[in-house]
């Protein structure tokens, strides 16, 4: 089936350009919240079009080259992106280049990476783009030829009419395609034609990583620029006085620069600075709470008591039914802080030029970076540019620009160029990490097992809305009451990959199990029942997931894991929405010589059609490994404001070895494409518990589970296949 959109006049531009008779076709999006794409031939081009916010560019040579907007930091969307614009365009993917654009919020809009948002934005609007481009191509040529549109074909960048045995490739086309008027609406190819998207296309960045070539913030250099390295406060402390005397005498030191409540050591090459920043000897007075992490603990337990909730969803009477339950069943589960740790620690160039600033390095969030610049100088945003890298990982550090500020603070104090880099101590101990939270969760069982009352109460630092109140099993359950309590922490927090379903999917479906235990069901037959009364009588206002797609993957989970065939398998399950993805996963645990050894996670994955199998795949083993690593491991405690871990000495990381099997499926289910970044990490540590449960009968509630007590003489190993 085609589909017709959109394609008006007004938000259809087309440029040739004078120098190399290139084709630029561009389109106003600024209506919507999509990131954009612009494709160019050459850079001649690019400095004609600058009026025009996304483009698609073809060479005289009938080379296709796409600017990507969005930041790539392991997601794949610099790969993905271009591929659903050849696709419309039906160019040849071998002529196809690929490069990062910097910002310009006059060309793109919502160019940032976070939230899996970006493929399930644009989808539509990257088609349109590589539809409308084809449609003034096969114009050009039928006028060229004399011959009917409708009888043209396009196949990898080819243009042919059969009845004249005419062809020519896109780049014969362009400098007439240029005249032509564009279409009020364009029609996008059915899906089961796709030739490109749903293919495996290796990353566009391969050859340049596997060669080594500087592609990251770290790489970059530039003559005469300055190095800087930074000691910061602990959380909740301010600098009362420093000495830097001893640091100022390190050879290859040229400076030392006091800004807030940070000290900046200012050099030639960083080998020196790291010397001298420990020399620096800081006194320190409170600014605020200093926390350590028995203050969590005693302020958790008071606020799960005694704080004021704010109410999230109220679905029928919970306390009434509750009180009437034939079986109650109450738990509390708790995670710590965590780091980001991405492989590529935080760094980032900053030259300010009197009124004017270059920005250049890894960020999630180009424009953030700009207008926390702006703000901090007093200077408009138009006299700053920023050219983004490629990023070295980020799982959300990358959106805030408080290292973006040090280099800028760093380099009007030294009126120079000026690049900070943080080591991996300044990456742990001076982050903004996941926020540490713990939910009491409560429910009600009638004298036939069904759960007819679910509670939950969350208290997080720093978290916000530690919830997610449209979830399942809302809509499933009679009678709910979702509450979030936030305290206000001197620690730092920010989005972590997966932004709170990260532990809240462990922690419900822990507790799910723990209910379908004492109802006496089968945890996958209980999620299932409770998802038709879900589909079937649905309890109260909004949901915020696809009923329907939520029971295929959870059943075919346990159809591709063989859920409970198997009497010397002991399996968990684990199913969860988020970025508007569906993903259930089974984790297999065989007892060995009295050992629990994980063999295996089953993953099943809806998040619509898959563009590039290659990186989908990546992205759910990427997230399982990530998931199961964090819930086993990671652990950031504090003692006066101070993280005790700082290095991956003492802040525990999965290994290679450590990776069990992953099997992964994907469903089909004629959707668009959805997240994927995120939506896989969120049900692995909730499978991986449920199912050491299974085999050892110990329930762990909370993270990591290597520090529990519960898990303390569980020699839990993992073995491949």
């Amino acid at each position: 089936m085609t589909t017709l959109t959109k394609a008006s006049r007004r938000d259809f531009l087309k440029i040739a350009g004078s120098s190399v008779g290139g084709l630029v076709i561009g389109f106003s999006w600024f209506s919507c919240d999509s990131p954009k794409m612009e494709v160019l031939s050459t850079e001649e081009i690019l400095s004609q079009a600058k009026s025009f916010n996304s483009y698609l560019s073809i060479s005289p040579s009938g080379d296709v080259v796409i600017y990507s907007p969005n930041p790539e930091l392991g997601q794949n969307i610099k790969t993905s992106f271009p591929m659903v614009v050849a696709e419309e365009l039906d160019a040849d993917w071998e002529k196809v280049r690929v490069l990062q654009a910097n910002l310009d919020t006059e060309k793109y809009d919502r160019q940032l990476t976070g939230g899996s948002g970006a493929m399930p934005h644009s989808w539509e609007r990257l088609r349109k783009a590589g539809a409308t481009a084809k449609f003034v191509l096969v114009a050009a040529a039928a006028k060229a030829w004399n011959v009917n549109a409708s009888e043209i074909t396009v196949e990898k960048g080819i243009i042919s009419h059969k009845g004249s045995g005419k062809s020519g490739h896109f780049g014969e086309f362009v400098a007439e395609a240029a005249t032509m008027t564009a279409p009020e609406e364009v029609t996008l190819k059915d899906k089961k034609d796709f030739k490109i998207i749903g293919t495996s296309v290796k990353n566009v960045d391969s050859k340049e990583m596997y060669t080594g070539k500087p592609m990251y913030g770290l790489d970059f250099y530039r003559e005469g620029m300055l190095h800087a390295m930074i000691q910061r406060a602990p959380f909740g402390m301010k600098i009362k006085a420093v000495d830097d005397s001893a640091a100022r005498g390190v050879s290859g030191v040229k400076d030392v620069v006091t800004f807030g409540t940070s000290v900046a050591v200012v050099g030639e090459s960083t080998w020196p600075l790291l010397k001298a920043k420990k020399l620096l000897r800081i006194d320190y007075e409170p600014d605020g709470a200093v926390e350590s992490t028995a203050d969590h603990d005693r302020i958790f337990a008071d606020l799960m008591l005694n704080g004021k909730p704010d109410v999230k969803r109220k679905d029928g009477n919970f306390d009434a039914a509750f009180k009437g339950a034939a079986q109650v069943v109450t738990a509390e589960y708790q995670c710590p802080f965590i780091a980001h740790s991405p492989m590529e620690p935080e760094n980032f160039f900053a030259h300010v030029k009197g009124d004017k600033v270059e920005l250049i390095g890894p960020t999630q969030t180009p424009d953030r970076a700009r207008q926390a610049t702006a703000q901090l100088l007093g200077i408009p945003l138009e006299n700053i540019t920023v050219e983004i890298t490629r990023l070295g990982g980020g799982f959300g550090r990358r959106l805030r620009a408080d290292y973006v500020e040090e280099a800028v603070e760093v380099s009007r104090a030294m009126n120079a160029p000026v690049k900070v880099t943080w080591s991996r101590e300044d990456e742990l101990t001076g982050g903004a990490y996941r926020p540490a939270v713990r939910y009491r969760f409560e429910a009600g069982l009638d004298a036939s097992g069904n759960m007819i009352a679910y509670k939950l109460r969350g208290v997080g630092m720093n978290a916000g809305n530690c919830t997610r109140e449209n979830n399942f099993p809302s809509g499933a359950v009679a009678n709910v009451l979702i509450e979030s309590i936030e305290h206000k922490s001197s620690i730092t927090t920010n989005a972590w990959r997966a932004p709170i379903t990260n532990f809240l999917a462990y922690a419900e479906q822990s507790f799910l199990d723990e209910v379908a235990l004492a109802a006496g069901k089968d945890p996958v037959q209980f999620r299932l029942d409770l998802l038709q009364q879900a589909k079937t009588s649905p309890v109260g206002g909004e949901l915020g997931y696809d009923v329907d797609r939520m029971i295929g993957v959870v059943k075919a989970a346990a159809e591709k894991s063989n859920w409970g065939k198997d009497p010397n398998v002991k399996q968990g399950f684990s199913v969860y929405y988020s970025h508007r993805s569906y993903v259930a996963q089974v984790a297999d645990i065989a007892m060995e010589g009295g050992t629990p050894v994980l063999k295996k996670v089953t993953a099943v994955t809806d998040c619509g059609m898959v563009v590039n199998p290659i990186g989908a795949n990546h992205q759910v083993r990427g997230g399982i490994v990530d998931g199961m690593g964090h819930a086993m491991y990671g652990n950031l405690t504090f003692e006066n404001g101070v993280p005790k871990q700082k290095n991956f000495d003492s802040y525990r990381l999965i290994r290679m070895k450590e990776v069990p099997e992953i099997d992964t499926h994907f469903l089909d289910t004629g959707f668009d494409p959805t997240g994927l970044g995120e939506p896989a990490l969120p049900p692995t540590g909730g499978a991986i518990a449920n199912a050491i449960f299974s085999a050892t009968g110990r329930r762990l509630r909370s993270q990591p589970f290597i520090e529990q007590k519960e898990f303390s003489d569980i020699k839990l190993e993992i073995r491949r296949a």
